[in-house]
């Protein structure tokens, strides 16, 4: 359980001079949104071949270690497997391969169960390489200029950016102190791995109740850290570095839509 703790890589940051790095967190957030929604639109094969050849091409633009993201699915592994063993058994239609009394496997649950998992593969990497190749800085301030518009209508922007980057940001915290409790309860006798699940379940407490209090002290730590700075919301705040968008930004949200077209027309 600890090695999945490290496998987290959802609101972690690595600084680099990658092509992704220099672009700017907006376009991104755009770039992410139009992928996302070529995910889920697409249902063909050579839709998801092209959905994942760009996928790729971003993972190499990015300069990241390709293992790094791979690592990073290993947190979603069970809810995988979990979606391939419902497909399998409850999708019906197409060929009947194998029959177990009234429950059968059929040809169209291999197939929507093995693009459902693609799906969840293509979700987890590019969120992942939105969060690495992106300050935290930076994403709060593309999502408060993003949301600027829901201002009219009395949506706080600036704090919901605030609160989303704040959890991004202390997930691999969050993920550390888990394992250090862990071993800390490990070394004392605990048993995390071994017994039925309702006994594992009851296993955890010991580590969720110090995971709770240590996160309610860093919550409070770090309202008292904000309100020794003034901060007092986004009315009148500056930023140090405003954001520029650069004709690479445009191009690359133009690359993203005509995706998009490309791949709904793949669907016609």
């Amino acid at each position: 359980m600890s090695s999945m703790f490290k496998s987290i890589t959802i609101g972690q940051f690595l600084p680099g001079d990658s092509l992704l790095h220099r672009l700017d967190a907006r376009a991104k957030f755009i770039a992410l949104v139009f992928i996302i929604m070529a995910v889920f639109a697409v249902d063909t094969f050579w839709g998801y071949l092209l959905l994942a050849a760009v996928i790729l091409t971003l993972l190499l633009t990015s300069h990241l270690p390709l293992r790094y993201f791979f690592r990073g699915l290993r947190p979603v592994y069970y809810i995988m497997i979990f979606t391939l063993i419902i497909h399998f058994f409850f999708t019906k239609g197409g060929i009947v391969l194998l029959r177990l009394g009234p429950i059968t496997v059929e040809t169209n649950g291999i197939y929507f169960g093995v693009f459902m998992v693609i799906r969840i593969i293509f979700l987890v990497v590019a969120t992942s390489l939105l969060t690495l190749t992106t300050s935290p800085i930076a994403l709060t301030d593309a999502l408060e200029y993003l949301m600027t518009p829901l201002k009219k209508i009395g949506v706080p922007a600036h704090e919901i950016a605030m609160m989303m980057t704040i959890a991004l940001r202390f997930i691999p915290t969050l993920m550390e102190e888990s394992e250090k409790i862990m071993k800390a309860q490990m070394a004392r006798g605990a048993d995390f791995e071994s017994g039925n699940i309702y006994r594992r379940a009851k296993s955890l407490v010991p580590l969720l109740v110090p995971l709770f209090v240590s996160s309610f002290r860093r919550a409070d730590d770090l309202a008292v850290a904000m309100e020794a700075r003034c901060y007092r919301g986004g009315e009148g705040r500056t930023r140090l570095h405003e954001l520029k968008a650069a004709p690479r930004d445009g191009i690359a949200i133009l690359f993203t839509i005509v995706l998009i077209m490309i791949l709904f027309r793949l669907n016609l």
